[in-house]
């Protein structure tokens, strides 16, 4: 779930789980020697023997599933090591100066991050562009929008309040939010447009998606933070709440943001050793660009289907030879 932004925690969490993180962390080496006969992904001979390359995975599917092709290839293809790291999104950026990241696969825009680990401290780097494009927005079930039609209108949205009135929200309507490490702008936004609402953190993304589905199947009142790329949008008709249009520095000052969340061209945030010494790791994840379509595909298989994150980045792999050998290194 990102806007442009998603996580932030508080500067103990941040400490206690880079520290947890960073423990037994391998460098990325460039040395390639030959590896032994074996089938890759392509039925070829295995690749030459690369280095390690630590992946940080944030708390969301979608960048799961990218995560987990990445690594599939690196491993099969190009004959790395993959570690991968469950960090929440600033940890990660704070890796890359530790040492401990290597790669970032998904970045939802962060600006304030870029600025201090790329410009400031030199540490990372961009590496292009994933192919997705991220929106993070307010969510109601179709079958609300059906009910109210002007619902959908920010406007009109203190009118319902009551609808959206829980256990939690203290007499308020609700939003839920997910994953409390997620950047959030909902404060702001619902304080400067006078929303009567609350937010309230059910805690995760899987929260979010047991909420949205109950709402769906028992037609309860939901309003809730969601994002896309998603697999769930293939599963629940959804509807997104129109907010004020975001514009070029409406979400600058924190505290005053009134608007919606900007679409988003999602990208790859290196450190910036690796940029240079990564060798053809660093090229494969350069070159790396799919489509939300297929990020979903591999997500889905990996949160409803029952496959691990090897087994849905294989199924893609042997189904897609035409999208990502275009991704390997000459």
């Amino acid at each position: 779930m990102r806007i442009g932004r998603r996580v932030r925690l508080l500067a103990g969490v941040l400490t206690l789980g880079l520290a947890a993180a960073g423990c037994g962390g391998a460098k990325v080496e460039t040395g390639a020697g030959p590896g032994q006969p074996s089938t890759g992904a392509t039925g070829s001979s295995a690749p030459a023997t690369g280095g390690t390359v630590r992946i940080a995975v944030n708390p969301w599917a979608g960048y799961e599933a990218s995560a987990a092709v990445l690594s599939y290839l690196l491993e099969n293809e190009l004959g790395y090591k993959v570690e991968k790291k469950e960090l929440a999104e600033q940890v990660s950026w704070e890796g890359f100066e530790s040492g401990d990241v290597d790669l970032i696969v998904e970045n939802w825009g962060h600006d304030d991050l870029k600025k201090t680990f790329i410009e400031e401290k030199k540490v990372a780097a961009e590496a292009g562009s994933t192919g997705n494009k991220g929106v993070i927005g307010w969510y109601i079930p179709k079958w609300m929008a059906d009910k109210y039609p002007d619902i959908t209108d920010y406007k009109n949205l203190n009118k319902y309040a009551g609808l959206f009135k829980t256990s939690e929200s203290g007499g308020k309507g609700q939003l839920l939010f997910g994953d409390p490490s997620y950047v959030s702008n909902e404060e702001a936004i619902i304080k400067n447009l006078k929303l009567d609402y609350k937010v309230v953190v059910g805690g995760s993304e899987a929260a979010l998606i047991e909420s949205a589905t109950q709402a769906q199947k028992q037609r309860k009142p939901l309003l809730f933070y969601f994002w896309d790329p998603h697999w769930l949008f293939s599963r629940i008709d959804l509807v997104r709440v129109n907010l004020p249009p975001h514009t070029d520095g409406c979400d600058a000052d924190p505290k005053k943001v009134a608007c919606d969340y900007a679409e988003l061209d999602l990208d790859k945030i290196v450190s910036r050793k690796f940029a240079e010494t990564g060798g053809r790791a660093y090229e494969l994840v350069k070159n790396f660009s799919w489509t939300n379509e297929a990020q979903n595909a591999v997500a889905d298989d990996m949160t409803n289907n029952g496959l691990s994150p090897e087994d849905a980045a294989k199924k893609w792999v042997e189904a897609n030879p035409a999208v990502w050998t275009s991704w390997i290194p000459k």
